[in-house]
């Protein structure tokens, strides 16, 4: 578990924007660790349980005990790869991957996928901790009745900087012109800026930007995000979702990157100077808006292990395990009884549980229809110039 002390930073940042408003790694995640014991039984349901689970995640997306302690304690062996982006997890799907028993998508993937069919159903009468979810996060309009997923972890979008550079000295790059106009841009290109791999949120912060809602379904609007992307491009040293806190932001490749918040708060927390109180880096919420996103757990259709995935799922949703999660990760967590059990830090950390001001200028992504194809079409040109 890491040692966490950014409140002070973020709140800064928070404040002096003014303004309102998932995750990287290495893939391939951890060895599975050999189960102790042989698969027991699920006491609530009596099925037996799988030799094996196929669990699909975002890397850096979840504490790594729990792996091994599921493992232990009920001797199924958990086979765990990690993906970088929704439209990654999405292509291995559709491509025809099967043996997947637990994914994580996004909210607006969640939509698609359904449309797709290719979530299962799931019960939640069977999961005992389905109660422990806070109400605020349930019945989404991506899945109605939960009929496909429960709430695991949510988060922003936002910016990343070092308030140590010289163009970030008087005031925090509080605006998505900071990730995209020259004029500003300029001043810190040489140093290095990232973006996220991920076609709808670098869009989503482009139409914040241009003020157009970051779920539209015209192309007019969606080729000006485009050529205001392209414009941008040229000062952009990296375009990198997977691992982005590791690699480019604590160790410094980059002043400023467009960032979960999470990923933020990791990068905070491992450059912070225990003597001073100050970090390296710090995250701000652009005044336009930004996304609010919640990613889910879900059961791919072609899983033939349902009843160990819900076991699974269930286990994820015990406070204990919940608190776990949201202490490693740094990303908010939707399971109310699980707060007695978050460090004080996280709870109190406006970054990371944003204030009702921040809450109310954000936004979440939406499963845009028949329109995917031109989103499609504009990133194909995007990462082809």
């Amino acid at each position: 578990m890491k040692k966490f002390v950014l409140a002070g930073m973020l709140i800064f940042a928070l404040i002096l924007s003014a303004c309102g408003g998932g995750p990287g790694g290495p893939a391939g995640g951890p060895a599975a660790a050999q189960p102790t014991t042989a698969p027991a039984t699920d006491t609530e349901t009596g099925s037996p349980l799988a030799a094996q689970l196929s669990v699909y995640n975002w890397s850096e997306y979840i504490d790594e005990d729990l792996l091994v302690q599921y493992e232990q304690e009920y001797g199924v062996e958990i086979i765990y790869d990690t993906f970088a982006s929704n439209e990654d997890l999405l292509a291995k799907l559709q491509a025809g991957a099967t043996g997947y028993d637990v994914i994580f998508p996004s909210d607006y993937m969640v939509a698609q996928m359904i449309e797709l069919d290719l979530l299962a159903e799931i019960d939640t009468g069977q999961l005992s901790n389905f109660g422990n979810l806070d109400p605020d996060f349930l019945d989404a309009p991506f899945d109605p009745g939960n009929r496909y997923c429960v709430p695991y972890q949510w988060g922003t979008t936002g910016i990343a900087y070092q308030p140590g550079h010289p163009a970030f000295a008087d005031a925090p790059p509080d605006s998505w012109a900071y990730l995209f106009d020259p004029t500003y841009l300029e001043q810190y290109a040489a140093a290095g800026v990232n973006v996220l791999n991920d076609q709808r949120e670098l869009m989503a912060a482009a139409l914040f930007y241009l003020n157009s809602d970051p779920n539209t379904t015209d192309r007019a609007e969606l080729e000006s995000a485009r050529d205001l992307i392209l414009q941008a491009k040229p000062y952009w040293k990296t375009f990198n979702s997977e691992g982005y806190e590791s690699t480019l932001l604590i160790p410094g490749e980059v002043v400023l990157s467009h960032a979960w918040s999470g990923g933020a708060a990791m990068a905070i927390d491992a450059t912070m100077d225990d003597e001073t109180g100050e970090s390296a880096w710090a995250y701000v919420i652009p005044q336009e808006g930004a996304v609010k996103w919640l990613d889910n757990i879900c059961i791919p259709a072609s899983s033939t292990r349902q009843e160990t995935a819900l076991h699974f799922i269930n286990f994820l949703l015990e406070p204990e395990n919940a608190a776990a999660i949201t202490n490693v990760t740094f990303y908010a967590s939707p399971n109310a009884a699980a707060r007695s059990f978050i460090d004080e830090e996280i709870l109190n950390d406006p970054g990371i549980f944003p204030p009702e001001e921040v809450e109310d200028r954000l936004q979440w992504l939406r499963e845009v229809g028949d329109a995917i194809f031109i989103y499609d079409e504009i990133w194909t040109a995007i990462k082809g110039q």
